[in-house]
């Protein structure tokens, strides 16, 4: 974001332009239309008002008749009267074109937070113009579709302003001078002052992101027992508390500067019309125009300075949302570190083998001097199971991520059959994993839904197929709507909680339903006892068979099965080989292998025994 005079990347032209363009394309066109009809209504209705005292004084003036006289009224009445009906009939029915546009960008907002580069959600910078820009989207008074009201006020304004023009040159032009300065000189020092939140708008997100944060976490369900027992509710309120006073703080600060903006204005405001009047007043006694004619210039200097504030006005305002949308913007062309669809296709093709290598991998997280990963020489083979094993923190969820493709070797290459793939559509590359990590998600839908990860050409005969072979047709069908059963209470109050076995193999369903060529489980199963997890690991190797799986545990037991397993410690590969061979040399994992042995126990033999 910008602040310390930086501009923002977009003018008000250039984010007005991009509304209009995302109205058209997005099949709303008639909010274009009808903002432009009502700006005409609001001008057209400023005439109408402008002239019928004018010329209803004119009439009695002139001593014309009655008939003349009641034929002006009507007809100013009956031009007010459609004039208003057609201004209210239009705005009536806008609403619901700017909420749609609104609620587009809302949607391009959230594609760009669900598909953006995996490490691009560890960014701070982008994290807080994803914040900022769900700030922007989440009502009616958002830039996002309070920028149609501004666009609409500015048109009819600036309508106004060349109306008033032709019709003040017959008073001396140093009237439209005084009313013009004074206007511009207020608009340049109220827009000065209105910036204050934009240039500040870092401390303001970092304020928000530290609410959010400590919100969710209050919200959380698996956090629910710890502030319970541990009585963490009132650090929660304390640290919530803390960062609220800090935002009303920012906000008050900001309000502050907006006064003084608000407070010249109605200074100069005040000395423009007052110069204007008293010119206008010494015309009229020195140059003897009728009292029809002075009403009218009167009524048209007001009108004019309304006009001429309204443009600046709005102009200020279109700058303020300018800098909003300019943010959405900035979030939603926020740099792509990978390849979309400027990679090459890459279309997962059935029976086809498949082979990972990585070529002297090394990664580094942002911000850190060492390496998590040093020097990673590693091939999975078609069909291979490979358990990765470490202590926690040695770096197996990274070596994850980089043969999923949701990282990048800071050094090396990751090739698929032989091709690294940077060159790859990322997307693609994706459908080539079925991975349940530590903490998988659980859709606000139905088991089908969560299977299928859809709403749509939902394979019925596969979700089925898939929930029996993880082991859950029985508890499934037992319930009243079956596999239209809802998850997820946050949404669904008739929704069903699983137990933690149950949750384990409805994503075990999920990863079979996919039927990718690489199966990867990275821990998901740390929570279940140590023969449990076992149990499950060997119902992931049973049913994936022929598909090539990598494995993750911190008990090393479960893993037995597995071709080969690797050991990572301090950044490296410091052992590789199958369950037994690794025993028989003696090394690291021997002795890890040892010391866990002795707390699985069951029936008197040690666990993997």
């Amino acid at each position: 974001m910008k602040e310390n005079g930086q501009k923002s990347k977009y003018n008000m032209w250039q984010n007005s332009s991009f509304m209009i363009e995302l109205a058209w394309t997005s099949k709303e066109k008639k909010v274009i239309i009808l903002s432009l009809l009502s700006a005409s209504m609001v001008v057209l209705l400023n005439i109408i008002n402008l002239y019928i005292s004018p010329s209803i004084l004119s009439v009695l003036e002139r001593h014309a008749s009655i008939e003349e006289l009641l034929m002006t009224i009507i007809l100013f009445g009956l031009g007010l009267l459609i004039v208003s009906g057609l201004s209210a009939y239009i705005d009536s029915n806008v609403l619901y074109g700017r909420i749609s546009v609104r609620s587009e960008i809302i949607n391009l907002i959230n594609r760009k937070a669900a598909t953006t580069s995996y490490p691009n959600l560890n960014d701070e910078k982008f994290q807080g113009l994803l914040a900022k820009a769900g700030e922007c989207t989440n009502s009616n008074r958002s830039a996002t579709e309070a920028i149609w009201t501004t666009l609409t006020d500015l048109t009819s304004n600036i309508l106004g302003f060349i109306f008033y023009i032709f019709l003040l040159m017959n008073v001396e032009s140093i009237l439209i001078v005084i009313v013009l300065v004074t206007a511009l000189v207020s608009y340049f020092i109220s827009n000065y002052l209105n910036t204050y939140g934009y240039r500040h708008r870092d401390e303001e997100a970092q304020y928000e992101k530290q609410m959010m944060y400590i919100l969710s976490q209050s919200r959380d369900r698996s956090a629910a027992k710890d502030i319970r027992i541990f009585g963490l509710r009132p650090w929660i309120e304390e640290l919530f508390n803390k960062v609220m006073d800090a935002y009303i703080a920012f906000h008050n600060k900001a309000e502050g500067v907006y006064i003084w903006a608000r407070i010249i204005d109605l200074v100069l405001s005040f000395l423009r019309n007052g110069i204007a009047y008293i010119y206008l007043i010494n015309i009229f006694v020195t140059s003897g125009i009728s009292v029809a004619e002075f009403l009218l210039y009167f009524t048209a200097v007001s009108f004019f300075s309304q006009w001429v504030s309204g443009i600046l006005s709005g102009l200020s305002t279109l700058y303020k949302q300018s800098l909003d949308i300019s943010i959405v913007r900035e979030c939603l062309e926020y740099p792509e570190i990978f390849k979309f669809a400027e990679g090459e296709r890459l279309i997962p093709e059935k029976g086809q083998q498949y082979e990972i290598k990585l070529e002297n991998v090394s990664f580094r997280y942002p911000n850190t001097s060492t390496n998590t990963l040093t020097n990673i020489n590693l091939t999975l083979h078609r069909g291979e199971k490979l358990a990765i094993v470490g202590l926690n923190g040695a770096g197996k969820t990274t070596l994850i991520k980089l043969i999923c493709g949701l990282l990048d070797p800071s050094e090396g290459r990751v090739l698929l059959n032989g091709k690294d793939i940077k060159d790859y559509n990322r997307k693609d590359y994706y459908m080539m994993f079925a991975a349940v990590f530590q903490n998988f998600s659980l859709l606000a839908g139905s088991i089908a839904t969560n299977i299928a990860q859809s709403e749509d050409e939902i394979d019925m005969n596969k979700v089925k197929d898939s929930i029996a072979k993880a082991g859950l047709k029985k508890k499934i069908e037992s319930l009243s709507k079956g596999y239209d059963t809802y998850l997820n209470r946050e949404v669904y109050g008739d929704a069903i909680m699983l137990s933690g076995g149950e949750m384990q193999r409805l994503m075990l369903a999920r990863a079979l339903y996919k039927d990718a060529p690489f199966i990867v489980l990275d821990e998901p199963t740390a929570a279940l006892d140590p023969i449990a997890e076992s149990e499950m690991y060997q119902k992931y190797n049973e049913m994936t068979e022929g598909k090539s799986a990598i494995y993750i545990s911190h008990r090393l037991a479960s893993t037995r099965f597995c071709d080969r397993i690797i050991l990572i410690d301090k950044t490296k590969i410091s052992e590789e080989g199958s369950h037994e061979e690794l025993l028989k040399r003696g090394g690291k994992y021997a002795e890890l292998y040892a010391l866990q042995s002795k707390y699985y126990q069951e029936g008197g033999l040690k666990d993997g025994e």
